[in-house]
């Protein structure tokens, strides 16, 4: 009889986990129809989820010969948006430093492509395809809940619509790792269906608006010049 109450509350306590983190990877939600987004808002999700969304992330250029510390070489001319806050701003010029082929305009392309990838593979229960762009702390995150997903006989129909906006929010170089904090607002199809095929949560006719903070890194003295996530939250 102790057994079974363990296994309950075990149960439990991985319930709340998992919709923390959904709650963390989703952020907040305010309702709205698909008739009430503008076309432009339709338009930025228009984009398939390919992976050359992701080519920003890897730019052309030679390997590194030696381990690029910052403060060598020249910082590049960043196109910094307008409005960044002095600590953005600095940290951008920071991260330039140590990587001269970095450059806001293809980071934040690559960023929303990212976003829209990482969704729709956790979604469809793509882990493979989650392997390759979150770090192993997020990966064992999403496939605690993929596995939670399984075990309750549940199947996500969740829809990204649109991309509303990305804005860097922090940047930052921690030694050699270069770490930018995106905040996106995205209109996202929230639905999810039990073993029988009974919508049980969500809206299939419905989007919600979600504002997230997702945030990259970069190994800016590797010769890879990939970015991965390594962190979610909801923006407070």
């Amino acid at each position: 009889m102790q057994s079974g109450w363990v296994e309950i509350v075990f149960l439990a306590m991985l319930a709340a986990f998992i919709g923390l983190r959904l709650y963390h990877v989703l952020g907040r939600r305010t309702e709205r129809t698909d008739a009430e987004r503008t076309d432009t808002e339709r338009t930025l999700s228009e984009k398939p989820a390919d992976k050359t969304l992701l080519d920003a992330f890897r730019p052309n250029r030679p390997v590194l010969a030696a381990v690029r510390t910052p403060g060598d070489g020249a910082p590049a001319a960043l196109d910094i948006p307008a409005g960044a806050s002095p600590d953005v701003r600095a940290g951008l010029q920071d991260i330039a430093q140590a990587d001269p082929a970095f450059q806001v305009e293809r980071f934040l392309s690559g960023a929303g492509g990212a976003y829209r990838m990482v969704l729709e593979a956790f979604w469809s229960n793509d882990r493979q395809q989650l392997v390759e762009l979150v770090s192993d702390e997020m990966l064992s995150d999403f496939n605690a809940m993929l596995d939670a997903h399984a075990a309750a006989g549940e199947r996500v129909e969740n829809r990204l619509i649109a991309i509303d906006s990305a804005e860097i929010v922090e940047a930052r170089m921690n030694g050699t790792m270069a770490e930018v904090t995106v905040r996106f607002s995205a209109e996202i199809v929230v639905a999810t269906r039990d073993a029988s095929g009974r919508l049980i949560s969500g809206d299939t006719q419905q989007s919600v608006e979600t504002r997230d903070l997702w945030t990259f890194s970069h190994h800016t003295a590797s010769s890879d010049p990939s970015w991965i996530l390594v962190a979610t939250d909801e923006d407070a």
